[in-house]
């Protein structure tokens, strides 16, 4: 008789086999917001409709000079943010190297702004994966801190007209298709 009582004052008086739907209903809202986390949609962020907003501007040290955002203006620019140590950059530096090579002449440039604290480290990670775009060195942090960035890889895309049209944290295989995607639709590319 105790354990029933438990029960009903548990339920509110309610009878006993009713008692489990607030933890369903608990563990639905849970999972939604796992889900929801999870989802690589979530991944993307795009400023307000109306509130499109110039890029941050940086200008850094690169292999062959200074490395401006200016310097690409009337170029899609997709820059990518990178460090040493980030697993999924290893990945992302082969379908750059592609992006680069397929849709250069149509207007594109990647842009990689490596943060590593020391060069020797960046280095080192490019001559075992190679680029064939433009590097870019921030060992202070300061662009990716202008540009929200949160996590190593991240990207924004740049419009022609220098304004930040979208970025994107993180990077696995099956983000490559979304974002080519983008990029294509940005150059106005069928």
């Amino acid at each position: 008789m105790m354990a029933r009582h438990a029960v009903q004052g548990v339920s509110g008086g309610r009878d006993a086999r009713r008692a489990p739907a607030p933890r369903l209903a608990l563990a639905a809202a849970m999972m939604t917001v796992l889900v929801a986390a999870l989802t690589p949609a979530s991944a993307w962020a795009a400023p307000a409709a109306g509130a499109v907003a110039p890029a941050p501007a940086f200008d850094l040290p690169g292999d062959a000079g200074r490395i401006s955002l200016d310097a690409y203006k009337g170029k899609l620019v997709y820059v990518d943010f990178w460090a040493s140590w980030c697993g999924p950059c290893r990945k992302s530096f082969p379908w750059m190297n592609s992006l680069q090579q397929r849709y250069g002449a149509h207007g594109l440039q990647v842009v990689a702004i490596n943060v590593d604290a020391k060069r020797d480290d960046a280095a080192a990670f490019l001559a075992k994966v190679p680029a064939g775009f433009t590097v870019a060195y921030d060992p202070a942090g300061a662009t990716a801190r202008a540009y929200g960035i949160k996590g190593m890889p991240s990207s924004a895309l740049v419009g022609r007209d220098g304004k930040l049209l979208w970025l994107h944290a993180g990077f696995n295989e099956s983000d490559q298709a979304m974002l080519d995607a983008q990029i294509k639709a940005a150059l106005q590319l069928q």
